[in-house]
């Protein structure tokens, strides 16, 4: 199987990681097509999407925005669990 790169990417759903869920919530987001997460920052788009349905999402999805912002930045496909180390430093207070 090639490897997964930004080239090959056309639609949400294409990204590593975003499934048929986080497509709609990006879509809630104002986020159309891969491109539109370029350089958009994963916590405020995850704060958005809490105060936007009203409760408080799992801390993964937040991992999972942070996969597809940095894929569409130039990163590596990387599962989004390789994110959650720096989620959690950057969500501890000090």
């Amino acid at each position: 199987m090639a490897k997964k790169t930004f080239k090959n990417v056309k639609e949400l759903g294409d990204l590593p990681n975003i499934g048929i869920s986080i497509t709609g919530d990006l879509k809630l987001l104002g986020i159309h097509k891969p491109e539109d997460l370029r350089g958009k920052d994963a916590f405020a788009l995850y704060n958005t999407l809490c105060s936007l349905t009203g409760k408080r999402q799992d801390p993964c999805v937040l991992d999972v925005f942070m996969s597809a912002i940095s894929f569409v930045n130039g990163g590596p496909a990387l599962p989004w669990w390789y994110f959650t180390k720096e989620r959690k430093k950057r969500m501890t207070p000090p």
